[in-house]
């Protein structure tokens, strides 16, 4: 069976071969297209059929054309630098900003093939990768993104969100324009742009100036931060002075208002003690001034002189008289006498 099938392809290399038929293949990201020149058969031009990746075909020569299109993701580098990007040559974009100023800038345009659309792209729009390449999708990159990144003034420049806006715009409007071509496109990078050197010092040395004045800003706002905060600590530190001289005042009107009361309720007590003493001794009055009153004070007189020696000098004939007088036997003597007086009075 081996050497019967080796033989076989062998007999058929040989047919083909003698035949004048030849081989095309495809890569692995590859798609082939066919175009018919001469046909017996079947109708001249472009099949519309692709020919998939990673496949060979035999075709008649000279009756048949061969093309194929790489369907990886490509980049169309468009940069400054010499010795990279898609030529070796100064390549980046030279335009003008809105504001005026001229700018390098570099671009690269990451884009693939749709398999799909393959002989759409050999009738109408390029026979092979490069020619694709370099007339239809390097033409319209160099030429749209001018636009759109020409609208940024060359301060937005130094904004990384301002030129990302721009390249999705970028990336979309050059969709909308080779999409129908068969190509899409997956992302519009933007790597270094570049100003007139004396230009791109003044916008450095005026970027310096900006920080500069952002940064004394920003210790401006520190220090007022800083004097606020130390306003709200004085109040902080005033509030309480007010409110320990508050509670200390409140404190004292209490202790004042107790004392007070206490004042009041013991000014309350002796005034109705003296008024109930003044009472007694308004009764006492009474009680003196009637007919007993007069006996009870000479008693009491004799009570408190009870036991008491007492000695009179008297003074006569111009000098004192020594002659003594017992002044207790007296008053007894007159106070019997009195008594005795007072009883005879009272009868009839």
């Amino acid at each position: 069976m081996k050497h019967r099938s080796a033989w076989f392809g062998l007999a058929l290399w040989m047919a083909v071969s003698l035949s004048g038929c030849l081989f095309y293949s495809t890569g692995e990201t590859e798609v082939g297209v066919r175009t018919r020149k001469f046909t017996l058969w079947a109708a001249k031009g472009v099949e519309e059929k692709t020919y998939a990746p990673g496949s060979t075909y035999v075709f008649l020569p000279f009756f048949n054309d061969w093309h194929t299109f790489d369907t990886k993701l490509q980049n169309l580098e468009m940069v400054f630098d010499r010795d990279r990007g898609d030529r070796r040559m100064q390549d980046d974009l030279l335009f003008k900003t809105i504001d005026g100023n001229d700018i390098s800038l570099d671009v690269i345009i990451a884009y693939r093939i749709d398999g799909e659309r393959a002989p759409y792209i050999v009738q109408q729009v390029a026979e092979g990768d490069r020619q694709l390449r370099d007339k239809i999708v390097r033409t319209i990159a160099r030429s749209k993104p001018r636009d759109i990144f020409g609208e940024l003034t060359t301060e937005e420049f130094y904004v990384a969100e301002k030129r990302e806006l721009q390249s999705q715009r970028a990336k979309e409007i050059l969709q909308e324009m080779l999409g129908p071509m068969g190509i899409v496109v997956e992302k519009v990078l933007t790597k270094d742009y570049r100003f007139n050197p004396e230009y791109q010092k003044a916008i450095e040395d005026k970027k310096v100036a900006d920080q500069q004045v952002q940064k004394n800003r920003s210790a401006q706002h520190a220090a007022l931060e800083e004097y606020k905060r130390k306003l709200e600590e004085a109040k902080g530190e005033v509030n309480k002075l007010v409110a320990d001289a508050d509670g200390a005042y409140r404190k004292a009107k209490i202790e004042a208002d107790v004392y007070y009361e206490q004042q009041q309720l013991l000014a309350e007590a002796i005034k109705a003690e003296g008024i109930a003493e003044a009472k007694g001794i308004q009764e006492m009055n009474r009680a003196l001034a009637g007919a007993g009153g007069e006996a009870m004070v000479k008693l009491r007189i004799a009570e408190a002189l009870q036991g008491k020696r007492i000695l009179l000098l008297p003074v006569s004939e111009g000098g004192m008289n020594l002659k003594t007088t017992d002044i207790n036997r007296l008053i007894e003597t007159m106070g019997i006498k009195s008594l005795s007086e007072g009883a005879r009075g009272a009868k009839p």
